[in-house]
C-alpha cells in the first residue's frame, strides 16, 4: 500500500496471490481509509493473469471465502471513492473487486472471465453483482454460456467507465474528478443504488456461499453427502460458523465486526 501525492491510497491486488493474504491486504486497506482524519480516494490496480487462467479459489476452506467476501463488502461500502485500474485478464478476486469499484478503467487489452473449475462455475458474489449491474437477462447471457467480456463489450455493458491507453494519466484524472464527492454524498448515491436491488446481500450471501462450500468439496474430492448444507440457504449447517449473518442481518453484523 502507497500513497499517491495529491491522489489518495494506493493498493495492488495480485489475484495469484492466496486468498488469506488478498483479504488481509482488502481489509488493511479499508483499516487505513477508516481511521484516516482526511478524505482519500482509494486507486485499486488489478494485476493481470495468466492468459486463459480461470481457476479459483485454489485449496481453501469455506471460512476463508466468507472473509474474502466479507473484506469486499466492506470495500464497497468504504466511505471513500474506489477507482480501479485493470488491463490483460480480469477474473477470480480481481474481478469481485471490479465490479465492487465505484470507477473502473480499463486498458484496450482488458477481458474479464469468470472463474471456472474444471468445467464448473465457481458461485461466488461476482455472480450477485453482475446481476445488479446488468439485469438478470444480460448477466444470465454471460453467466450461463460463460463468455468472456472484452474491453469494448464490457464498456458497452457499463462494466468498465473508460478504456485509456495511458492507464496513469486515466487514474490521476479520475481521482481528481471522483475526489470532489464528499463523503456524505458518496454514501447517499450508494445507499440509493442498493436499495433499487430486489433482494438483499445478506439474503444473497447465504446462498452463495452454501454454493461455494458445495464447490469447494468437490474440489477437494470429498463426497457430497460427506458434511453437505442440508439447506442452500443456510450455510451455518455447512460448518460457516463465521457466516452466521448469512441467515440474518443482526448475524451479519457481528460477523462484520469479527472479520474486520
Amino acid at each position: 500500500m502507497r500513497r499517491l501525492e495529491g491522489l489518495g491510497l494506493a493498493v495492488t491486488i495480485d489475484g495469484a496471490r492466496p486468498l488469506a493474504e488478498l483479504t488481509a491486504t482488502v481489509n488493511a486497506l479499508c483499516a487505513e481509509v477508516e481511521g484516516a482524519q482526511e478524505r482519500t480516494v482509494v486507486v485499486l490496480r488489478l494485476e493481470p493473469l495468466p492468459a486463459g487462467s480461470r481457476e479459483w479459489p485454489g485449496e481453501v476452506a469455506i471460512q476463508e471465502v466468507n472473509r474474502w467476501e466479507r473484506a469486499v463488502r466492506r470495500l464497497e461500502k468504504l466511505g471513500a471513492v474506489n477507482i480501479v485500474v485493470a488491463q490483460g485478464t480480469c477474473g477470480g478476486p480481481a474481478l469481485d473487486v471490479l465490479l465492487a469499484a465505484d470507477y473502473r478503467i480499463g486498458a484496450p487489452d482488458l477481458t474479464l472471465m469468470l472463474p471456472v473449475n474444471d468445467g464448473h462455475f465457481w458461485p461466488g458474489m461476482s455472480l450477485y453483482r453482475l446481476v445488479q449491474h446488468l439485469g438478470l437477462a444480460r448477466a444470465r447471457q454471460i453467466v450461463m454460456w460463460g463468455a468472456d467480456i472484452p474491453v469494448a463489450r464490457a464498456a458497452e455493458l457499463g462494466l468498465v467507465d473508460q478504456i485509456s491507453e495511458d492507464l496513469t494519466d486515466a487514474v490521476h484524472t479520475a481521482a481528481v474528478l471522483t475526489g470532489r464527492i464528499s463523503d456524505q454524498e458518496l454514501a447517499v448515491r450508494r445507499q440509493l443504488l442498493l436499495e433499487a436491488a430486489s433482494v438483499e446481500y445478506d439474503e444473497a450471501l447465504g446462498i452463495h456461499l452454501a454454493a461455494c462450500d458445495r464447490e469447494l468439496r468437490r474440489l477437494a474430492g470429498a463426497p457430497e453427502s460427506a458434511g453437505a448444507p442440508e439447506s442452500a440457504g443456510a450455510p451455518e449447517s455447512a460448518g460457516v460458523s463465521e457466516s452466521a449473518g448469512a441467515s440474518g442481518h443482526a448475524g451479519a453484523s457481528s460477523t462484520g465486526r469479527s472479520e474486520s
